[in-house]
């Protein structure tokens, strides 16, 4: 179980790891990216009050927030025994850039959210808990408390930092991509130029040696029995022991191998093939055969629309990106980023606002 990172408190690898298999693979993906949403200064007359850390839109992060969110993740290294940045080092320094730009994404989402309509309610929140409970620990509170402890975590800290906003970014990934749909005409096309739905029967034997590679066709070539030579010479442990069978898909196998494989006739030997692993002598066993697409029609649709799904994702989180960067963030004197997020997107100085 890997530690809980909080820069990267919406990535596969946040705090129990049950969540990160229950929310949507679009939507971990689409949160991961979001954090560079949270962007550099400003230039523009706000100030931000004593007790802010940032401006952030219409939204104050206080100096609180960040100092709760500081010893929540001290806790969760102190419950992985990982050693936590001394204050003022550079280590802590970076930590607390990456906390707070961890707050100022949160911030970006939820303002984005409220022009799209998109609410996280309580009852949205003790759903997905109850059901993350009786998933993945099989209804224990006492095993579900035991997970969080196990991280440092409280169910407060929990549902705050990663349960929370990963359903804002859930609703919002759904309220954006509703209407997507996927031709008939795009499965077809798809289907028709992939060939991973191309499958064949071979055989092959793999030596370390091109000498003996060539000895082994020599042999073949004179009506030595193909299935003896790989058990005794083969060097692929899975497929040795069945006379170097394989089943394969085309694009499956390394590129040298996939091309001859699919090349030969049925019944064909090839000539010795130089991979990574070695030297093939690769043999058909059978035609080409193709799955109908029937069969995978529902699974393509699902592809292409997980792709078109991740496109318009993508251009939300850069759009909100760019709109944070343009003057709509203001840093307490102290608390600008070291490294500016925006500055590749903006040639704006961050602003630190005045106490």
């Amino acid at each position: 179980m890997l530690s809980w990172r909080p820069v990267r408190r919406l990535s596969p690898d946040t705090c129990v790891n049950p969540v990160k298999r229950h929310l949507p693979l679009l939507v971990l993906a689409v949160l991961a990216a979001a954090i560079l949403a949270g962007c550099g200064g400003s230039s523009g007359p706000k100030s931000v009050p004593s007790d802010g850390a940032a401006i952030v839109g219409s939204q104050v992060i206080t100096k609180n927030q960040l100092n709760e969110l500081i010893s929540e993740v001290k806790s969760s290294y102190t419950a992985q025994k990982k050693p936590f940045p001394k204050k003022a080092t550079t280590e802590y320094n970076a930590l607390r850039d990456q906390l707070l730009q961890f707050l100022i994404q949160n911030a970006e989402f939820e303002q984005k959210a409220k022009q799209l309509g998109v609410d996280v309610s309580d009852k949205d929140v003790q759903a997905r808990l109850a059901q993350v409970k009786q998933q993945y620990f099989g209804g224990s509170e006492s095993k579900y408390k035991a997970g969080l402890a196990a991280q440092g975590l409280t169910e407060q800290a929990y549902v705050q930092n990663v349960l929370r906003p990963g359903l804002l970014g859930e609703h919002i990934s759904n309220k954006l991509t509703q209407d997507i749909k996927v031709s008939d005409a795009e499965i077809k096309q798809y289907y028709d130029t992939h060939g991973q739905y191309e499958k064949r029967s071979v055989r092959h034997i793999l030596v370390n040696s091109q000498a003996l590679a060539n000895q082994l066709e020599a042999k073949l070539t004179a009506g030595a029995s193909f299935a003896r030579l790989a058990k005794k010479y083969s060097k692929d442990p899975g497929s040795a022991p069945q006379g170097g069978k394989l089943e394969i898909s085309k694009g499956q196998t390394v590129p040298q191998f996939d091309a001859t494989a699919f090349s030969l006739k049925t019944g064909q030997i090839s000539k010795p093939v130089h991979t990574q692993f070695g030297w093939h002598i690769i043999q058909a066993l059978g035609p080409i055969q193709k799955t109908p697409l029937s069969q995978v029609k529902q699974s393509i649709m699902q592809q292409l629309q997980q792709q078109k799904r991740t496109e318009v994702m993508s251009k939300f989180v850069d759009d909100l990106k760019k709109s944070y960067c343009t003057g709509k963030i203001v840093y307490q004197v102290g608390y600008a980023p070291a490294n500016d997020p925006c500055a590749s997107l903006t040639t704006s100085t961050p602003t630190a606002a005045t106490p």
